[in-house]
């Protein structure tokens, strides 16, 4: 029986492709860029002629050349590059003109401010110089505890400039939250600001920048910078102060440290929702050849464009957005709420007024957007490029929304990633068609497949999100895991060899990717899989529904429980009607098997600072877990919220005794 596929939602222009980077690229290497699926074909066919492709076209300024492509193609431990030496940071300042703009710092008053390519090079040679004065080295780790502002990026840059090694949260996570990140790396220097702005509210962090200080006994030295205007405790410094004013306004040359493609980079950190965070670390050479394929082939990036990407500096798309420096393009950070209340579009507005051409967020954002009636259009958004979501999955009814009051001139580019490659899976690219609901391919140089439960890769069925072949930009290994268990029993246990990435996915016969929400956490109703994210694309619809997750919680007599918990719209009372409501929706939406158990109303749905759903922790606190085993209530958004959880978990285990 052949499937029907849709019709796709969105077809690019011909002249539009012809004029992309990744049809220049396609050019470059001989391949035929109007067809994105032979492109891709070979990309993952082969390795070492596509990712020496990329370092041409990128034209990678090496010290030294490298011997091979790909040494030795094992997951994990494949060999990339072997012999060369570069440096990322020097890559990430030379393409961007003296008097251009490299960075524009908003904020969500709508005030901005630029920073040329002359200023951010002689910020960075100055603290650079000054780290490298305080003993920091080749290996050695610097930390920022810093909202996202150019003060980051510039950080960022001076560390890796000299070979050390950077990590980065923001100032929402508390100090404890913080030092259980930060002392797994034995830091030399701290970065620190005074504070945020976050929803009309300064945020002082004065006292819990010192607190973070004070929990780090490595540090040589605190690094105080004045983005608030809060006046610094004058005395009970744990370490040397040096502000920040002070560090970046030297004259010094810029040079930079060469080092091997294997060098680490920088730490990124797991959510950290059961345990301490697990330290992931990626080099230089990997994050250069991957940041560029993603911003520049997928993006279309390039000299001219502008990037604005909501994120925290915490969160992986942090990292993608400081390397917007590296296609030429100007890169926006953005201090502030997405929807601050007293003006819910400041970044479309922003986004107009800069002209940007790739504006980066979250479903939840264009779903609350859509709810709230809020209409981007009313600002000129005709330099937009691409629209650019992830963070979780994108629901087929945002499509039309984002057509309708964005434009149709709009690639809207939903993307599946992860910190653990600092990048994406799938996504789109100037030469897909988009299917709303779906992912338009796997990225080039991304050998995706979905695995069904014997390990063979399927088609039009749900399966494992499996990577078969090694990327550059692949952990090169856990802080803190010697021997490697760690980071082999996170992606190689279940197919040896094989990357499992821990999401449940369908490839499509038109060779797109449907996300079903995490493998982890899938619902398995009498041997059949269920991915959550089906229940919360229908629901959250709703236009009485804020929020909604669905459990599958295993329980002791062999039953299963599978309630939704759904946060009405305010005003909204979850009354009989409305439960019929959400499940003739579910069984229309979705199907009659996706139907909960039950629908109960919680005053809130916790997530991780990264914004995803704590799906697998709940369900474990349901099922009667203690909350110290389970949750991390410092890697929460709204820790609150456990202890209702844990309680509903209790009633239920109490009424079934």
């Amino acid at each position: 029986m052949n499937t029907p596929y849709p019709e796709p939602f969105f077809t690019p222009d011909p002249k539009d492709t012809a004029a992309s980077r990744i049809a220049d690229f396609a050019r470059h290497a001989g391949v035929d860029g109007s067809d994105y699926a032979a492109l891709h074909r070979w990309s993952v066919t082969d390795l070492e002629g596509f990712w020496g492709a990329v370092w041409e076209y990128f034209d990678i300024d090496a010290d030294t050349p490298y011997e091979r492509v790909l040494a030795e193609e094992t997951m994990p431990g494949a060999r990339w590059f072997p012999g060369a030496t570069l440096n990322y940071a020097h890559h990430a300042l030379r393409h961007v003109p003296d008097d251009g703009v490299a960075i524009l710092a908003l904020d969500e008053t709508g005030a901005a401010y630029e920073v040329t390519g002359q200023r951010l090079r002689a910020q960075v040679a100055s603290v650079a110089a000054t780290l490298r004065d305080l003993g920091v080295g080749q290996g050695d780790r610097v930390v920022g505890y810093l909202p996202n502002t150019p003060h980051a990026i510039v950080a960022f840059l001076a560390t890796a400039s000299l070979g050390a090694v950077w990590s980065v949260c923001g100032q929402d996570y508390a100090p404890k939250a913080a030092a259980d990140r930060f002392a797994q790396l034995e830091p030399t220097v701290l970065i620190t600001a005074d504070g945020y702005l976050f929803n009309g509210t300064t945020h002082n962090r004065r006292e819990a920048a010192l607190e973070l200080a004070r929990a780090l006994p490595t540090l040589k030295a605190t690094l105080l910078v004045d983005h608030v205007g809060l006046p610094w405790p004058s005395q009970n410094h744990p370490s040397l102060v040096i502000p920040w004013e002070d560090a970046s306004t030297r004259t010094e040359e810029l040079t930079f440290a060469p080092v091997p493609f294997d060098h680490p980079l920088w730490v990124v950190f797991s959510s950290g929702t059961t345990g301490l965070p697990k330290g992931i670390v990626h080099g230089h050479g990997g994050v250069l050849l991957e940041h560029l394929k993603t911003l520049a082939l997928h993006s279309d990036l390039g000299p001219g464009d502008r990037l604005l990407w909501y994120t925290t500096t915490h969160w992986m798309m942090w990292n993608l957005l400081a390397s917007t420096l590296l296609t030429g393009a100007t890169t926006c950070t953005y201090d502030g709420s997405p929807a601050p209340f007293a003006r819910l579009d400041v970044l479309w507005e922003l986004a107009a007024r800069h002209r940007v051409a790739v504006f980066g967020t979250s479903p939840q954002y264009l779903l609350g957007m859509a709810k709230y009636g809020i209409d981007p259009s009313a600002h000129d958004l005709s330099s937009i490029r691409v629209v650019g979501c992830t963070g979780s999955t994108l629901p087929a009814s945002a499509y039309p929304w984002v057509r309708d009051h964005v434009g149709d001139h709009a690639l809207l580019a939903s993307i599946s990633g992860g910190t653990d490659v600092v990048s994406g899976f799938a996504g789109s690219a100037p030469n897909t068609p988009v299917w709303a609901g779906e992912l338009s391919a796997p990225h080039l140089g991304v050998a995706l497949s979905a695995y069904d439960t014997e390990g063979a890769p399927v088609t039009d069925q749900v399966g494992e999100l499996v990577v078969t072949r090694p990327m550059p930009s692949m952990p090169l290994y856990f802080w803190n895991d010697p021997d490697g268990t760690r980071y082999r029993d996170a992606y190689f246990s279940s197919y040896p060899g094989v990357w499992r990435h821990g999401d449940w996915i369908t490839v499509t016969g038109h060779g797109s990717v449907i996300v079903h929400g995490r493998s982890d956490s899938t619902l398995n109703r009498n041997g059949i899989r269920l991915g959550s994210a089906d229940i919360h694309d229908v629901v959250e619809r709703l236009p009485e529904i804020t929020e909604a997750l669905v459990i599958g919680a295993e329980e002791p007599d062999g039953g299963y429980w599978m309630p939704l918990f759904v946060v009405p719209a305010p005003g909204v009372a979850l009354d009989d009607a409305l439960r019929e409501k959400i499940k003739d929706a579910i069984r229309t939406g979705a199907s009659p098997r996706h139907v909960p158990d039950e629908i109960l109303e919680v005053p809130g749905i916790p997530h991780t600072r990264t914004g995803k759903k704590l799906e697998v922790p709940l369900k474990r606190l349901l099922q009667g877990a203690p909350v110290e085993q389970v949750v991390n209530p410092a890697a929460v958004d709204t820790p609150e919220l456990i202890d209702h959880y844990a309680r509903l978990g209790a009633e239920r285990r109490d009424r079934s005794a």
